[in-house]
C-alpha cells in the first residue's frame, strides 16, 4: 500500500503533467535500487479529451527495465502496468494498485528464479485521449511499434495489471483475440493459491496492443471501483487484501515450471 499512497499523494498523473514525469522518476529509481537495468521510451501524445477533460499535446514516456543479461531475443515475458490517470483523479486503483503490483513482482523475481526472464513496464498514457484504439493505450501501442522480429517471436506472453485492488473475485481477461493459454495458467495459478477468480473478456488496458500484434496476453483487474476516473480514487478504494490476492497469483504463475 505504500506505493499506492505515494503515487495517490502526487495528485493526478496525466500523461504529460510533471507529476507523471516524478512519479516516473520514483518507479525508474525503485527498478534500478532492485538491480534491474532500466530505460526510457519516449514518445508524443497528441492533444484531445480524457474522459471529458481537455488535454494537450506532448512528450511522455514508459519506463521499462530488464534483469541483468537480459537477451530480447530469447524466451522471455511482458509484465506492466500503466502508470498515468485521467487529469481529474489521483489513481489510487487505477493504476497505483497495477504499478504497486508490479514492483512487489519485481521485488520478488530478484531473489526468485521466475519461469522466464521477465520485462516490466510502467506504461504511459495509458488512459484515452479520445475515442477509439488509436487514442488510447499510446505507451503500450509505442512498445510494440518499437518491437524487432526477434523479440516479438520470442515474446511468449504478456500480462497488464490495471485495476487489481477493488475487492471480489480477481477477473483475469484477454480481448477475444490472444489464444486463451495464458489466462487459463493465471486461473489455474489463482486455484492452488486459493484465490477466487473469474474468466473475463476486456480490450481496454495495454494488453490489447499486444493481443492485435498476434501476441498471447492477458489482463488482471477490472472489478468496479467507487472512485473510478474521479477525484474519489483515493488509497481507502483500494483493498490490501486484494492486492495480496493478486500478487500471490501473479507470483505464483511466474515460479510455475
Amino acid at each position: 500500500m505504500a506505493t499506492v499512497r505515494t503515487l495517490a499523494r502526487g495528485g493526478p498523473r496525466e500523461a504529460t503533467s510533471p507529476a507523471y514525469l516524478r512519479a516516473a522518476d520514483r518507479v525508474e529509481q525503485r527498478f534500478t535500487d532492485l538491480g534491474y537495468t532500466t530505460r526510457r521510451q519516449a514518445f508524443r501524445v497528441p492533444a484531445g479529451e480524457s474522459w471529458g477533460v481537455p488535454v494537450g499535446s506532448g512528450r511522455t514516456y514508459n519506463v521499462v527495465a530488464v534483469p541483468a543479461g537480459f537477451d530480447p531475443a530469447r524466451p522471455h515475458l511482458v509484465v506492466g502496468a500503466h502508470l498515468d490517470t485521467v487529469p481529474q483523479s489521483p489513481g489510487a486503483e487505477d493504476n497505483g494498485s497495477g504499478v504497486a503490483v508490479v514492483l512487489e513482482l519485481a521485488r520478488t523475481a530478484v531473489a526468485g528464479e521466475p519461469r522466464l526472464p521477465v520485462v516490466w513496464v510502467a506504461f504511459g498514457a495509458e488512459e484515452p485521449r479520445g475515442p477509439g484504439d488509436d487514442e488510447h493505450h499510446f505507451g503500450s501501442q509505442e512498445y510494440v511499434r518499437r518491437l524487432g522480429g526477434a523479440e516479438r517471436a520470442a515474446l511468449r506472453g504478456m500480462v497488464s495489471l490495471d485495476r487489481v485492488g477493488a475487492p471480489g473475485r480477481v477477473p483475469v481477461c484477454t480481448g477475444g483475440l490472444s489464444p486463451p493459454r495464458l489466462r487459463r495458467e493465471l486461473l489455474a495459478a489463482a486455484d492452488r493459491a486459493g484465490v477466487p477468480a473469474r474468466a473475463c473478456d476486456n480490450r481496454t488496458s495495454d494488453h490489447w496492443p499486444f493481443e492485435k500484434a498476434g501476441q498471447t496476453v492477458a489482463r488482471v483487474g477490472g472489478n468496479d471501483s467507487p472512485g473510478y476516473h474521479s477525484p474519489r480514487d483515493r488509497p481507502s478504494t483500494v483493498s490490501p487484501r486484494q492486492l495480496d490476492r493478486v500478487g500471490r497469483v501473479l507470483a505464483g504463475w511466474l515460479l510455475a515450471g
